[in-house]
């Protein structure tokens, strides 16, 4: 006697989106930023397929209250190169301090994939750098991310 086993592949636009809410105070960006993109991704679903933005809605709020462990704010930099010589460079404490948003989302865009539905999973990531937003009606679920796992 043979098992049948069915794989179900994703269709675009099959699977409802959800919408959760995620306070960034306290929390270390890059574990914070690799669970944000996981859900982004739709890996946290059943039903992930690599091909189909399966993913769901991801409202940060408080962003400027993110931390990162050690001395990484003095000594690490963010760069850019703007067409003229020479390149701009910004510690991230700077950062912080003039766009918070920025850093939790640069954070998210490099832990996705590098394709052209990276654009599209990026496009579900709303920052704030304040405790509120606009995204009342659409009813998010708070939850928790960034926190270390417990073994």
């Amino acid at each position: 006697m043979t098992l049948s086993q069915k794989t179900t592949i994703a269709k675009p636009n099959q699977l409802p989106k959800k919408w959760f809410h995620v306070d960034a105070s306290e929390q270390i960006l890059g574990r914070l930023a690799s669970d944000i993109a996981m859900i982004l991704m739709g890996k946290h679903r059943p039903t992930y397929t690599p091909h189909v933005d399966t993913g769901d809605f991801v409202v940060v709020t408080n962003a400027e209250k993110v931390v990162m462990t050690g001395r990484k704010f003095e000594h690490r930099h963010y760069a850019w190169y703007n067409g003229y010589t020479g390149q701009k460079m910004e510690s991230y404490k700077d950062r912080l301090a003039r766009k918070p948003e920025d850093l939790v989302i640069h954070a998210v865009r490099r832990m996705l994939p590098k394709n052209k539905l990276a654009t599209q999973m990026l496009d579900k990531l709303k920052v704030y750098a304040g405790s509120e937003h606009p995204h009342q009606a659409q009813q998010c679920e708070t939850i928790e991310l960034g926190k270390k796992a417990s073994s």
